[in-house]
């Protein structure tokens, strides 16, 4: 299976996410002990075990969304390695709110061909999209 067809698979995957079903982007993701998820909930963890149970927390937070958009900005491409980032423009009901609400995610993905499939080895979604102060790195 070629990678544009694996990342079109997940991001319709990543639409049943938005509305709180994370079982079609966990067939996407490795399921080996070096994968590592990093999301706007929590921590970056590591190993299937971890990164399974991050991405049921996060898409309990979601309902009723969409993903209305993915954005590529660059690409770096190996015959069993990828690096892809971009932008995703995501709306969901979030945490309980009743209001659909609108939000992007700078995600940088990498995959990783692993018995002849691409697969999701590391994924770190966070909402700055925007240049932030110099402040903004600091823990208040």
């Amino acid at each position: 299976m070629d990678l544009e067809h694996t990342i079109q698979q997940f991001q319709r995957a990543a639409i049943e996410f938005a509305k709180g079903n994370p079982a079609p982007v966990k067939t996407i993701f490795s399921h080996r002990d070096d994968v590592v998820l990093a999301n706007p909930f929590g921590p970056a963890v590591s190993g299937w075990s971890n990164v399974s149970a991050a991405l049921d927390l996060a898409s309990s937070r979601f309902r009723d969304g969409d993903v209305t958009a993915f954005e590529r900005v660059a690409s770096y491409l190996s015959d069993n390695l990828a690096c892809i980032h971009g932008v995703e423009r995501w709306r969901a009901k979030v945490a309980g709110g009743q209001d659909l609400a609108s939000f992007d995610l700078r995600v940088t993905s990498t995959w990783r061909r692993e018995n002849g499939e691409w697969k999701l080895v590391h994924r770190h979604a966070d909402t700055i999209t925007t240049t932030q102060p110099p402040d903004a790195v600091l823990r208040k």
